[in-house]
């Protein structure tokens, strides 16, 4: 709910609790700190008369400060409407010529300067008036009037009395002056955030980049992947091969000649064994080869073979998927099926799923102990994470004491 709706209701509530609440306090000042902005803005527009050019750019800092002043009434921010422009001062300029929010703001500044500027002048003024009547018996007794003519209606206010009835004059008039100031200031406000908000189709340009630019991510961060598991396959994983090899032969050329010589080159062959086969499971967990070569479906095949609790498989997946879809639904797979093995207690485990409308749709289930809770742990939060990436949806059913199912739906366009 923003303030300036709450400004509407209380201006329509109970009036005595309205006059002694923030909201004529806040309505001033934002008509206050219009009356300054716009006297402050007019020398700087009169002297961008001589550059024509960047007077049409004179809008975009006065709609910066305008959605600043906005917080006096708005609780909500006002987002700027202007999409990101990486580059130079060239690509700057040229992309706000072309948005429309920059003329939007233009035209709003051209109001600020005239029509606004000359309604919020006069009601301060016609407020400031009606709080100098009610300060008049203050002024009589202070002996403010003996030195300054106060004419009323054509005479002189001198006197206690007449001072009095001044006053009580105006303190209705006061009180229908700060309404409509408030009145004023709440639409006023409405106007400035109808004008300089995004409209729909600029948030739906701003969701569109933003999703192009989490693809982009996506995408790089799939190639980082690919080269990692390429050098530690070509790399690291060779080495270690050709090491095991070497330890080999060398053991085989000590013979039982050095019985503690060969010990160690047999514990150093060993160790070398055990890297190997951990980088191997490590390139596994990243990618698999099989993965690439033969898509989702044998990845998963091939999960449920190693996996030590029995994995019943139903996927119907007649064509390959895209690689960032196809990389997503198995990881959450593999994280699906390690942690029901070593959390649930479980002596089953399905995997099921296949396109409907477009979307490939998957569910792990288990018949282990339950209670998985994304709450307490970064590793389910993590699953949801990587599967909204894709604009995909994770929904986890794991009540206490069983059953678990985890179900993944991704947008694709199959291949």
């Amino acid at each position: 709910m923003t303030h300036s709706g709450s400004v509407w209701r209380a201006v329509a509530g109970n009036p005595f609790r309205f006059l002694l609440s923030r909201w004529p306090w806040r309505c001033l000042a934002y008509l206050l700190s219009t009356v300054v902005l716009a006297s402050a803005a007019w020398p700087a527009m009169l002297a961008l008369l001589l550059f024509p050019p960047v007077l049409v750019l004179a809008g975009v800092p006065i709609g910066v400060l305008e959605r600043r002043r906005l917080g006096l009434l708005e609780r909500v921010p006002v987002r700027s409407p202007h999409a990101a422009s990486p580059g130079g001062v060239g690509t700057w300029l040229r992309r706000r010529l072309m948005e429309s929010a920059t003329w939007r703001e233009l035209g709003y500044t051209v109001c600020l300067l005239s029509v606004l500027f000359a309604i919020d002048l006069v009601g301060l003024f016609v407020l400031f008036v009606c709080v100098t009547l009610l300060a008049l018996p203050l002024c009589v007794a202070a002996g403010i009037t003996s030195r300054v003519n106060i004419r009323l209606g054509g005479s002189v206010v001198d006197t206690m009395g007449e001072a009095w009835l001044a006053s009580a004059i105006a303190l209705p008039v006061t009180i229908v002056t700060v309404y409509a100031l408030c009145l004023l200031a709440a639409g006023q406000a409405a106007f400035a955030r109808w004008l300089l908000s995004p409209t729909q189709a600029e948030l739906n340009l701003r969701v569109e980049e933003l999703s192009t630019s989490r693809m982009r991510l996506v995408d790089a961060f799939e190639a980082e992947r690919r080269r990692i598991e390429r050098d530690l396959h070509d790399g690291a994983q060779q080495h270690l091969v050709l090491l095991n090899m070497n330890l080999g032969l060398m053991e085989a050329e000590l013979g039982g000649q050095e019985q503690r010589m060969a010990e160690l080159v047999r514990d150093a062959r060993r160790q070398a064994r055990q890297a190997l086969t951990a980088i191997r499971e490590l390139i596994r967990g990243i990618h698999p080869q099989i993965l690439t070569d033969l898509g989702l479906a044998a990845a998963v095949g091939e999960l449920a073979e190693r996996c030590p609790v029995p994995v019943e498989l139903d996927l119907a997946l007649d064509r390959r998927l895209p690689a960032a879809v196809e990389s997503t639904a198995y990881f959450v797979v593999s994280e699906a099926m390690t942690n029901t093995v070593r959390h649930a207690g479980a002596g089953r485990i399905t995997v099921s799923g296949g396109f409907v409308s477009g979307r490939l749709r998957v569910a792990i289930g288990d018949d282990g102990q339950g209670g998985a809770d994304p709450a307490r742990g970064s590793g389910l939060r993590g699953l949801a994470d990587r599967v909204a990436v894709l604009d995909g949806t994770l929904v986890i059913d794991s009540p206490e004491g069983g059953p678990t199912t985890v179900r993944i739906e991704l947008p694709c366009h199959c291949e």
